[in-house]
């Protein structure tokens, strides 16, 4: 009510509106490692929507606890208040506002100033420099040059140390990344004892008319199963299963050339313009204006600079253009670690350990199948977040991307990654049919891990740019 926000309660019980709430209890049943994860690195002190529905992968979500809390409450450059408020400058960029309402909660209670949640005209100029590279970070990452890094610690009394820049992108990496993780899993808002209906003040995620028109609100059931049959999806995970098994083979047999490869990397490129967010109209209204309920969503705006700025494909045809990111250049392993533990120390571990984790993570099974060696479906999905911003692997084959990623699944990592906030549950009912929810999660840990990736990439290369 002091916020002057009203939401409708969430549409489904549980931590997420598209994961039934018995899967998430079952799939480890928050056991007792978990509650002690949250003890000791929780922030709000409680275990939220998004550790509950994380925590169906127990070992990520210690990986994912512990570097949160050494951005938000450790030792670092950055004074507390002004962590939680570059958290809230990150999540507006997606109209994320579950994780402002979190954050603004924080922020008054880490000491922060309360007229400051009235918008960006109330903050700090120094803050206010930030609003460029958040916005270029979230949307844009490719366009970010030694020259914004110039500005930015060269602006007299409001610059910013390189330290103190260096923890500002992290958190900004991974706000918007998180962003995608919370509209990707159907994150519900939080339920709260001291409120009366227990339902948190946070909004509600934005829909369009024309997805309220196509049936495709939350609470209608698994939209799949009247319009597939089960014979359907297990034809699906068998051709799967199949394409796999031949690439493998035919890796064996032959490797593709340089060239070809590089060809292929610029195909998939083009083709990734041609996957777009489906049913996407062009104005999104708040999900509750097509209900009689008079109710209004957070005004985030408050906290967006040029909020009709957006993901722009990386390969425009017609356009200048722009010079692929070649991987091997600039690497996390050997540049961007180095570069961010030397500025803000021990981030540079934990996020590597994140990295990793995420990639590695295997229960080596496939929806019913068991012993299954899933590295290159894994690396499929990184590889194609990176191809959306540009950055290629010279050692990868981009056929690969096309043999084993089908349209649905495409279409859903375009739109989690690029346009988080567009997301609905027909997007995630619609690809792999016969999988786990504990394995579509894990497709979010690998799409939010990838982009925060590629985001630091291009934002250390500027800073070493800068450096040199």
């Amino acid at each position: 009510q002091e916020k002057r926000v009203q939401v409708s309660p969430p549409l489904t019980r549980g931590p997420s509106a598209f994961i039934p709430e018995n899967e998430v209890m079952q799939a480890n049943g928050l056991d007792e490692r978990t509650n002690l994860l949250v003890e000791e690195y929780s922030t709000s002190g409680r275990l939220d929507n998004i550790t509950q529905v994380m925590s169906i992968h127990t070992q990520y979500l210690e990986s994912f606890l512990r570097s949160q809390f050494y951005m938000l409450r450790m030792d670092g450059p950055l004074p507390l208040p002004y962590r939680h408020y570059i958290a809230i400058m990150a999540a507006a960029r997606h109209q994320c506002s579950y994780l402002i309402n979190m954050h603004v909660d924080e922020f008054l209670k880490t000491g922060g100033i309360a007229e400051w949640l009235n918008g960006l005209e109330y903050i700090p100029q120094r803050l206010k420099n930030l609003n460029e590279i958040n916005k270029l970070l979230a949307h844009r990452p490719w366009l970010i040059t030694k020259e914004h890094i110039q500005k930015l610690v060269k602006t007299g009394e409001n610059n910013w140390s390189l330290p103190e820049l260096v923890h500002a992108v992290v958190l900004l990496a991974h706000y918007h990344a998180l962003a995608s993780f919370v509209f990707g899993s159907g994150i519900n808002p939080e339920r709260d004892p001291d409120t009366s209906n227990g339902v948190r003040l946070i909004a509600v995620n934005n829909f369009c008319v024309c997805d309220l028109a196509n049936d495709n609100n939350i609470e209608n059931a698994s939209l799949t199963s009247s319009n597939f049959g089960i014979a359907d999806s297990l034809s699906e995970l068998e051709a799967l299963m199949e394409r796999m098994k031949r690439l493998q083979e035919d890796k064996e047999d032959e490797e593709a050339s340089q060239e070809e490869m590089a060809t292929r990397f610029e195909k998939e490129k083009k083709e990734s313009l041609l996957v777009i967010s489906g049913g996407i109209c062009a104005f999104p209204v708040p999900f509750s204006l097509a209900f009689d309920d008079d109710i209004v969503s957070t005004d985030v705006s408050r906290y967006v600079e040029d909020p009709g700025f957006g993901y722009k494909d990386f390969a425009r045809r017609g356009e200048d253009h722009l010079p692929t990111f070649r991987a091997q250049d600039y690497t996390w392993e050997n540049h961007g670690f180095s570069l961010v533990n030397r500025l803000y120390s021990d981030i540079g571990h934990l996020l590597d350990e994140k990295f990793r984790m995420v990639y590695n993570l295997t229960y080596n099974t496939m929806a019913t199948h068991e012993d299954v060696d899933t590295t290159m479906l894994r690396r499929a999905l990184f590889n194609y977040v990176h191809c959306m911003y540009g950055i290629r692997y010279d050692d990868y084959d981009y056929g690969e991307v096309n043999q084993l990623l089908e349209r649905s699944l495409k279409v859903y990592i375009k739109t989690v990654t690029c346009y988080p906030e567009r997301t609905t549950k027909r997007m995630y009912d619609s690809y792999w049919r016969q999988f786990k929810h504990s394995e579509k999660v894990h497709v979010n840990l690998l799409l939010m891990e990838a982009r925060m990736q590629a985001e630091l990439l291009y934002a250390l290369r500027a800073i070493t740019r800068h450096l040199t």
